[in-house]
């Protein structure tokens, strides 16, 4: 309560700041794009991108930050699910943005925009109108509207102006990877977190990217715009950046051991049946509600939310298959 009570009266105070100093930008000021390395939590695994306005002469040093929710919000959840979560924009001093970090031990990479004294200004400018009250939420959608699609669209639109070809960039990434794979490399592989993609994921997700489609997730924004520029000029003019670094999971930890101790439970069972010639119904009671609220689960998203990727795919069968696998010691005689 004391956290989020300080962080309103700190955003009244910058809404106010930014009413009186958002006429001008001075001549020494720089406009930076953060990219922040990934985090524990799984809504953190994928890192996160702001802008940074820093202005020495006018003492401002500003981020602006597209990945504001409130979990307060009502039928906060119930939205969630649906896939109509509201974000919005939030601006923080710089320093109280990093302490969060700094605290979690999270590299926070920085490339400073080559951008003229107007164009500076214009994203100065823009930044500020979006954070207007009636301009700061956006209908936030993990593949095509994020934290890291609405900052490059701006930077890219103000950088090329008028220029009708746009930028283009050198660095290939993920081009042509499908956002199962892309999403799963974020994700170490055996994870919980993983087995969970593949299982709610559908044939939306092997899709193949190319182009601005893979710019959804921070590292690749990062290293697609270290690379891009227009006829005349780089999009960045310097850079500290790195990887991003996965850590592996422990096998013990893994979704494989977890099948194969299902698997090797329902042959216990099922020899167990066979000894004693009788079926033990209640496995299959006991393995299928979960199952089943899992499939009405994927049905629901599927075709009453707004989440892109979801969808049926063979891998929802990895459960019954494993099942049926470790039950035919009873079934076949």
């Amino acid at each position: 309560m004391y956290n989020r009570l300080r962080t309103y009266i700190l955003s009244c105070i910058l809404f106010v700041c930014l009413g009186a100093q958002a006429e001008a930008l001075s001549e020494q000021a720089r406009i930076s794009l953060l990219t922040c390395t990934p985090g524990e939590e799984l809504y953190a695994r994928y890192g996160h991108t702001a802008i940074r306005v820093c202005d020495s002469v006018n003492d401002l040093d500003i981020v602006f930050n597209y990945g504001i929710f409130d979990f307060n919000t009502d039928h906060f959840y119930w939205k969630f699910v649906k896939g109509e979560t509201w974000y919005e924009l939030g601006a923080t001093p710089y320093w109280w943005f990093m302490r969060e970090y700094e605290e979690e031990e999270r590299p926070v990479y920085e490339q400073v925009l080559n951008l003229d004294a107007e164009q500076r200004e214009a994203l100065w400018q823009a930044l500020v109108e979006n954070y207007q009250p009636q301009n700061r939420k956006y209908l936030y959608n993990f593949v095509f509207d994020n934290c890291a699609t609405r900052p490059f669209h701006m930077i890219d639109r103000i950088f090329c102006g008028n220029n009708a070809e746009g930028s283009w960039s050198e660095y290939e990434g993920a081009e042509g990877m499908t956002y199962r794979r892309f999403i799963q490399h974020y994700t170490p592989r055996g994870s919980w977190a993983d087995f969970g993609i593949n299982l709610v994921f559908g044939p939306k997700a092997d899709q193949p990217m190319h182009g601005e489609e893979r710019l959804f997730l921070p590292e690749e924004l990062m290293f697609y715009l270290s690379q891009a520029r227009t006829a005349d000029a780089w999009m960045v003019s310097s850079e500290q950046i790195a990887p991003f670094a996965v850590q592996p999971v422990p096998w013990y930890k893994t979704w494989y051991l977890g099948i194969i101790l299902y698997f090797v439970f329902i042959c216990l069972i099922s020899v167990y049946d066979r000894k004693r010639q009788r079926w033990s119904w209640w496995v299959e009671l006991v393995a299928g509600i979960p199952y089943l609220l899992l499939i009405c689960i994927v049905t629901f998203l599927t075709f009453f939310s707004c989440h892109p990727l979801v969808g049926f795919g063979w891998r929802l069968m990895i459960i019954p298959l494993t099942h049926l696998c470790a039950r035919l010691i009873y079934i076949i005689r």
